[in-house]
């Protein structure tokens, strides 16, 4: 070989050798590449809601000036919309039938927030603890001791307490009746994908939702004060066991006796005998599960976030819903078991949808939009998903007071104009025309 040609041949090679080597470049190197045996969405898919949410894949109409949608986002489904216009901005198999894990709690406490006041008190028996899945989820409550219905709520929210959702069952007639009932307000609120077999979410054969579905579920629910307080709550204090009184405390009877005691400990709460010494319950703190409201394990404390409600478990993966506000927009955002492998995705993908919602408002046109009730759309002046909210004034606006949201000085000031219908020409509705925000003290936490 003549020795001009073979210098040129090395040359050529030793060029190319960088571009054979090299690992493919991508967009971005945190967005995943779909893996051979991730499953796929359905061919076909519920079009409640428009035609385009029944469509597999993402669904979005960018218009001018709006921001293109995040590259790092993995989750098998996902939606954002607008909670007050009800207008879906952009969603990923938002029909697409999958385990909800504990954000089926918002289900739950949807259909029995309104059922007793907060001050109510239930003595757990042994029985409303059985069956709940292992490797549950508690918040710590005991048999045989009383709890109000708030520190039940305040588990279920919080901590996403199984055991505190056992215990509302029960005091709701058992658990086949409470599913029966979360089923039968799922198909009103027209949360068709939604498939009730637990009432915790827990993995169960058959048990399914959708991002749409649970996206529907929690603009309901943020329809009712108690249901906005609970979840906007970073941390709380949980009643314990009861503390027995020291020795030099307590009455003659019962030190020589026991029984007084022995008998307020089988009782509870209320229960001492005239004379005994009033006994103190311990109190320990719980903290909301949801780290975007609370800055948690590495997550950044999302600005304007007023909850919902988290899950995990095996076969669901990662679940959120989480509800935002800013300069008077409210935006709901719902991730379905994102795959990334990222820390913490589900809440990193939902911060961004976010960032991109309220970015994109006014910039998109809407690919869907949130239903009404179906008895709403037969008569807009009994819309159930006002039971048990607070209204304001004639608008049908639902607003919540400001909230302190505890030592972590969070605070909401979220107004929901969910009640509101509209009728249109050919009896067709429009949930939840836009009405501008209350007034209202909004404390914000520090960036």
């Amino acid at each position: 070989m003549p020795a001009l040609k073979k210098t040129a041949l090395t040359v050529t090679a030793a060029a190319l050798l960088p571009l054979l080597t090299a690992t493919p470049s991508v967009a971005d190197s945190a967005t995943p590449t779909p893996g051979p045996k991730q499953p796929r969405p359905p061919a076909s898919m519920s079009t409640v809601g428009g035609a385009r949410l029944g469509t597999a894949g993402t669904q979005v109409d960018l218009g001018a000036g709006a921001p293109v949608l995040p590259k790092q986002l993995s989750g098998r489904a996902w939606i954002v919309a607008d909670a007050e216009s009800g207008e879906v901005l952009a969603a990923h198999n938002a029909h697409w039938r999958l385990p909800p894990a504990s954000t089926l709690k918002m289900l739950f406490a949807d259909t029995l927030l309104p059922r007793w006041p907060k001050e109510k008190e239930y003595k757990v028996a042994p029985a409303d603890l059985r069956g709940m899945g292992e490797g549950s989820s508690l918040v710590g409550v005991k048999e045989n001791l009383p709890y109000s219905v708030h520190d039940l709520w305040m588990g279920v929210f919080l901590r996403s307490g199984n055991d505190a959702v056992h215990a509302l069952a029960a005091m709701n007639g058992g658990v086949p009746k409470t599913v029966k009932e979360m089923q039968a307000h799922a198909n009103e609120l027209q949360a068709l994908d939604t498939h009730v077999v637990s009432p915790d979410g827990y993995d169960a054969e058959g048990q399914v939702s959708s991002a749409y579905d649970l996206t529907l579920i929690a603009r309901s629910g943020l329809q009712k004060k108690d249901f906005r307080e609970y979840c906007a709550t970073p941390s709380a204090k949980f009643p314990g066991e009861y503390v027995k009184p020291k020795k030099n405390e307590k009455d003659k009877k019962d030190e020589k006796t026991g029984t007084a005691q022995a008998d307020a400990d089988q009782q509870g709460a209320g229960s001492e005998q005239e004379g005994a010494v009033p006994r103190k319950r311990e109190m320990f703190e719980i903290q909301n599960t949801n780290r975007l409201l609370t800055g948690a394990d590495g997550v950044s404390q999302y600005r304007g976030i007023a909850g919902v409600k988290n899950g995990n478990t095996t076969h669901a993966g990662a679940t959120f819903t989480g509800v935002a506000e800013r300069d008077g927009r409210v935006l709901l955002v719902t991730v379905m078991n994102p795959s990334s492998g990222e820390a913490h995705a589900v809440y990193q993908e939902s911060a961004r949808l976010l960032d991109w919602g309220f970015a994109a408002a006014g910039k998109v046109k809407p690919v869907g939009t949130l239903v009404p009730p179906k008895s709403a759309e037969t008569n807009p002046s009994s819309n159930p998903t006002a039971a048990g909210a607070d209204s304001a004034g004639s608008t049908g606006g639902q607003v919540a007071a400001a909230h302190n949201g505890g030592s972590g000085g969070m605070g909401i000031a979220l107004a929901l104009a969910g009640a509101a219908l509209i009728v249109l020409s050919g009896a067709v509705f429009l949930v939840n025309r836009r009405h501008p925000l209350p007034d209202m003290v909004r404390r914000r936490p520090r960036p």
